[in-house]
């Protein structure tokens, strides 16, 4: 499996369309173990440079101290952690949708790769 380098996972992060290279890694960034993990990665990846400007603006043109403005942000970014996250089935699908796989790949193989494990807990 052929990975992107750091500029090429920047632009993927972003929302790019990596080459059909990259097809078998984009498959696997959306339904190994730990995609979510991943997916909660490229979210902190997007609001970084936010975060900074944001915190460069409010101590440089506001009297705020710089703890309450770190806390500001950081709830900030929770919340776009939240939002997201509670999307990041359908929005993973769309990743895959754009890299020519069919819908529901990713939820099929995701239900496929853990549904027999859940389905043994359960049964215990």
């Amino acid at each position: 499996m052929r990975r992107p380098n750091p500029l090429q996972w920047v632009y993927y992060a972003y929302g790019g369309r990596l080459p059909d290279d990259y097809r078998d890694w984009v498959l696997h960034d959306a339904t190994t173990r730990t995609w979510l993990l991943r997916y909660a990665s490229r979210i902190v990846v997007q609001a970084l440079p936010w975060l900074v400007a944001g915190f460069l603006l409010l101590t440089w043109l506001t009297p705020v101290p710089v703890l309450p403005t770190l806390g500001a942000l950081g709830l900030g970014l929770l919340l776009s952690l939240y939002f997201t996250v509670t999307s990041a089935d359908e929005l993973s699908e769309a990743r895959l949708t754009q890299h020519g796989f069919p819908p529901g790949t990713g939820k099929e193989s995701r239900r496929r790769d853990t549904g027999s494990s859940w389905g043994r807990w359960r049964k215990s």
